[in-house]
């Protein structure tokens, strides 16, 4: 089993990342360039388990990581649980694994991805979901090479959600997790002693489908709205600075058109931004009294907040808002190829990346596949990997008893 050793001032993500990015932050920067040099700056929006983020499904990776409006499926748990409601099975069950920094030669990081849903009369739907991320076997060492012992560090989350019609074409939902971050437990940083880190947490999300009629065939407009993971700070210390979690805003369109009887095309589009506060390190600097740090912020301050706090205003936060588009075609229900593209402004990140998968349903199962392309230089973790999906369709064994 490989051992990977990192400083245990890395390891300790939540609770020392924020930190580290701030101090790469130059105050002067004017509209994401230093007017100095000329230098390209960023001011990447910062929180603590950022795991809650990541796709968890290859039937979304493929398609540049959109799916809060695409056609309901039990990884619709992720993205927007209220489009259980309009699902076409009664029952469905998924499982992903998605290896972690394959590039890096680490073959002990994943992240595990269970999910389901249940329909109950044709108005409901209730879903579970449990999300782990492994981090593998880690040597902590401290700043000077030093052994401090070994660690599994791990991170999951346990959700559930209730999904309801409130009319023929509208459905709401609302859910509830509990987030566990466990990354160097009894480790001591700078005099601190480390603890894992917990968090409850809420989600809210809404979708409205409309038939619309094009070329003389029948399509669907789908519109989705999800805000989640509201919730508490979190600290892996004791220190009075607890960090957000990722609260996020996310919106997202589909065009579903059946080309004929076999063939239907899916085209979609998801826009999300962080409502979690921008950081702004010139008020450390400066120590204006009048102005507080972005971390003596409460979760609810600090929402309202991350809309108009950017220090470049308006236009910085328009570069807080990810893209991501897809497309979807199926043959005849069986046979899917996906593709799409991630887009994220340089300054808040720089992420981005062309997408493409299968998907191939039979009886029971469904078995999704995707691979990401890299198109900048900025290293993403999945580079290169291959992650997959099955998916469970219940509904088959009454079918086959007919």
């Amino acid at each position: 089993m490989k051992k990977v050793v990192f400083q245990l001032s890395l390891v300790v993500l939540g609770a020392f990342t924020a930190p580290m990015l701030l101090a790469q932050v130059n105050p002067k920067c004017v509209d994401g360039f230093n007017p100095i040099d000329g230098s390209k700056c960023a001011n990447a929006v910062v929180s603590a388990v950022p795991f809650l983020r990541i796709t968890p499904d290859a039937r979304g990776g493929a398609m540049g990581d959109a799916g809060i409006a695409t056609s309901a499926d039990a990884n619709g748990m992720f993205y927007n649980p209220s489009k259980l409601a309009f699902a076409k099975q009664n029952i469905s069950l998924s499982a992903t694994y998605t290896p972690w920094l394959r590039n890096l030669g680490l073959n002990d990081v994943y992240l595990a991805y269970l999910s389901g849903y249940k329909k109950i009369g044709d108005f409901q739907a209730v879903g579970l979901s449990l999300r782990y991320f492994s981090l593998g076997d880690i040597e902590f060492t401290d700043e000077n090479g030093g052994p401090l012992g070994q660690g599994k560090p791990n991170e999951f989350e346990i959700s559930g959600a209730y999904s309801r019609k409130l009319t023929d074409r509208f459905s709401a939902a609302i859910g509830a997790k509990f987030i566990y971050s466990n990354l160097a437990t009894g480790q001591v940083v700078q005099g601190a002693q480390i603890h894992a880190a917990t968090a409850g947490a809420a989600d809210i999300s809404m979708t409205y489908k409309a038939p619309i009629t094009f070329n003389k065939k029948k399509s669907e407009m789908t519109i989705g709205a999800a805000i989640s993971n509201l919730g508490n700070k979190v600290s892996y210390t004791k220190s009075v600075n607890r960090d957000f979690i990722p609260t996020n805003l996310g919106i997202g369109v589909a065009w579903k058109m059946n080309l004929d009887d076999y063939n239907t095309l899916t085209f979609t589009t998801d826009f999300n931004k962080l409502m979690v506060p921008t950081p702004r390190p010139e008020i450390n600097e400066t120590g204006n009294p009048d102005v507080p740090d972005y971390k003596e912020l409460s979760p609810v301050r600090g929402l309202i907040r991350s809309f108009s706090d950017a220090p470049g205003g308006f236009s910085e936060e328009l570069k807080e808002i990810t893209l991501s588009a897809g497309a979807e075609y199926w043959y005849d229900e069986q046979f899917a190829v996906r593709a799409g593209y991630f887009y994220e402004h340089y300054s808040k990140g720089a992420r981005r990346y062309l997408s493409v998968g299968l998907g191939l349903k039979y009886n029971i199962f469904g078995l999704n596949f995707s691979y990401l392309v890299p198109t900048s230089n900025q290293r993403n973790p999945l580079d290169n990997t291959l992650r997959f999906s099955l998916l469970f369709d219940f509904d088959a064994f009454d079918s086959d008893g007919e």
